[in-house]
């Protein structure tokens, strides 16, 4: 059974006010980041064959970068994280409750970029599930969330007049890694979101692409940032800006490198400079009517196998390392899974859509096809994490991402996601009438 937040009705009665004429504010964005590499060895995130080895060092750093966007009565915020993915359940709650009430941000996105060199953030401060064993990294969550509501509060801080823009390119450096019949869909569109001030200047761009960052070896135990992180630093290095990422539907996209584009520092420059090509050609504007508005979703849907079993979950916790299993298993709720949507639409015509997990790319390429008169952006690992959503046929065909050993939800979940998805855009558009309440 699907049921919704209680601030959902906020949301309503939002909209209500908006179509009776309350004049929106001026449309205002501001920008911060935060180092958020750990200082001290712990387990890190993303490949079981590690299992509990610590890190060795840094790389290259983690950072969390939040853009704001204020229209005066809603506040939005957009976090691209350099993590494997985006926070638990309870840190969400947190977070969304301490922005709401020092910056008066009601709607928050905030994405793991996925890489598979951050740091374990499941762990927790009880028996069996890290603390006594690993405690650096029992103490880096409640740290990691301090920061990221600071960051997102001098975001606020920083709020100026600004102008938006977006555009996109095909850009063919990914690859689907699980289909087995021909074509193999995949999403090369490249997404650059920009916010200038008023003159024109970038305060900030948020590029959003579909692909694992997985290219550095498991063996190497050092944080990193990997190729988005390259492809930031490119970016900000050209256009002497700021530029953050938002993972999109990679859970069957990896990278396609070249000779040429070999390794995180070229694969990750590559991607930068196809991402400033677009950034350069997009014409900001101040919105005439700026406006946000939004729908959080919680979903509740019964697991594919039974995780609750002790057998099963054992053999879960063994594929990585028994206190990541435990810890892990709190964000479930015995057989069943609670995943995140997030629909955002800004000024009426740019749509944010974001899941909490590994989306198909499939899911978000129909998303798009099917919301018309609307830009959308499908943002993956966001608001929390609830491993793959595969498509029904990439389910029956099977492989990684696509079984039931990785793939909790059950079949069609991502689907029905996405419907609402699409209902939640076309309500918000004003698409559909509104019937009379019954008395």
């Amino acid at each position: 059974m699907q049921f919704l937040r209680n601030h959902i009705v906020a949301v309503t009665i939002g909209l209500a006010l908006l179509v009776q004429g309350v004049p929106a504010g001026p449309f205002q964005v501001g920008f911060a980041k935060v180092d958020i590499t750990p200082t001290a060895a712990m387990p890190m995130w993303g490949y079981g064959a590690r299992h509990d080895a610590l890190s060795t060092g840094v790389r290259d750093p983690l950072f969390a970068k939040a853009v704001v966007i204020d229209v005066g009565e809603d506040k939005l915020v957009l976090v691209g994280l350099d993590l494997g993915r985006s926070p638990r359940a309870d840190m969400m709650a947190r977070i969304r409750a301490a922005v709401a009430e020092q910056s008066g941000i009601n709607y928050v996105m905030l994405s793991g970029s996925h890489t598979h060199h951050g740091p374990v953030i499941e762990l927790q401060d009880e028996e069996g599930k890290g603390k006594g064993k690993f405690d650096d990294a029992v103490a880096y969550v409640p740290e990691l969330e301090r920061k990221l509501i600071a960051v997102i509060n001098e975001a606020a801080s920083k709020l100026q007049e600004a102008r938006i823009g977006w555009g996109s390119a095909e850009v063919h450096m990914n690859r689907n890694r699980q289909a087995k019949s021909e074509p193999k869909p995949t999403d090369p569109e490249l997404t650059v979101l920009r916010f200038d001030d008023l003159e024109g200047n970038p305060i900030a761009l948020m590029v959003n692409y579909a692909a694992h960052p997985t290219m550095l070896p498991g063996e190497d135990l050092r944080f990193s940032a990997e190729w988005p992180g390259q492809m930031m630093y490119t970016i900000e290095e050209a256009m002497n800006t700021n530029a953050g990422f938002l993972q999109g539907a990679a859970g069957d996209m990896s990278c396609k490198p070249t000779e040429e584009t070999q390794g995180i520092e070229r694969f990750g420059k590559a991607i930068g400079e196809e991402a400033i090509k677009v950034a350069e050609a997009i014409e900001t504007k101040v919105p005439e009517d700026p406006s946000i508005q939004g729908v959080d979703e919680e979903f509740e849907f019964q697991t594919r196998i039974p995780v609750d079993n002790p057998f099963v979950a054992g053999l879960l916790a063994e594929a990585f390392f028994p206190e990541f299993g435990k810890a892990a298993f709190d964000e479930m709720k015995g057989d069943r899974i609670t995943p995140h949507l997030t629909t955002i639409l800004i000024n009426k015509e740019l749509a944010l859509v974001g899941g909490s997990g590994e989306f198909f790319c499939n899911h978000s390429n129909r998303l798009k096809e099917r919301a018309r008169g609307v830009k959308v952006v499908f943002v993956g690992y966001c608001n929390g994490h609830h491993m793959y959503f595969p498509t029904i046929e990439a389910a029956s065909e099977g492989g990684y991402g696509a079984d039931a050993t990785v793939s909790w939800v059950p079949l069609g979940a991502g689907e029905q996601m996405m419907n609402k998805a699409l209902i939640n855009i076309y309500t918000m558009l004003g698409k559909y009438e509104l019937n009379p309440i019954a008395e």
